[in-house]
């Protein structure tokens, strides 16, 4: 009987030991930086899966959505969801072609300007002021295409606006289609081959 109440009292400082490990796990930041290359395995046949986990916290994310990019200026969305308790959406990413030349310029008042992540581009991202959810944005423009990426629950402790920016070098270059570049007579240097 007493080395049943020992047993009993090893196995539960065990799984107390355990629970507590696996919540610090959980929630300290991996402050990873996000790669500079993309590579598989692919969320949406375009966005890498280990960013996306670097920069959200969720490791098997449940994920909604795809990209047409055989049109002229490519269109879809990839909302990505936690797969516990209420499924929260923590990112999506979005391309339209239905931009209005000259909005984004409107737009940069308060944002960082995006250095020119594909040529012809111009775009903005910032964080969350409020900081609750750690979310931010970023968009780029190009001709008729925008291009979003909405962090909206972000990991405590990472830069956030340092990680819309590279999830946005990262798949801009596949998602803004050269088809969605400004006509040739909209720009000052003729093209030669």
């Amino acid at each position: 009987m007493m080395r049943t109440r020992i047993a009993t009292k090893a196995a539960l400082a065990c799984v107390l030991a355990l629970s507590t490990a696996c919540e610090n796990e959980q929630t300290t930041a991996d402050l990873t930086s996000l790669p500079t290359v993309a590579a598989p395995p692919y969320i949406c046949d375009q966005i890498p899966l280990k960013a996306v986990a670097l920069m959200t916290g969720v490791r098997n994310p449940l994920v909604r959505g795809f990209f047409d990019l055989s049109a002229d200026v490519g269109d879809g969305s990839c909302a990505v969801y936690r797969r516990d308790g209420d499924r929260l959406k923590v990112l999506q990413v979005i391309l339209t072609p239905a931009r209005v030349p000259g909005e984004v310029e409107e737009e940069l008042e308060g944002a960082t300007p995006l250095p020119e992540i594909v040529s012809g581009s111009i775009g903005y991202y910032f964080k969350d002021p409020h900081g609750e959810r750690h979310a931010a944005q970023a968009v780029l423009a190009r001709g008729k295409a925008e291009l979003s990426v909405q962090l909206v629950y972000g990991v405590k402790g990472r830069d956030n606006a340092a990680d819309v920016l590279a999830l946005m070098k990262l798949i801009a270059p596949k998602l803004i289609t050269s088809a969605s570049a400004p006509s040739p007579s909209a720009s000052a240097t003729p093209k030669g081959k």
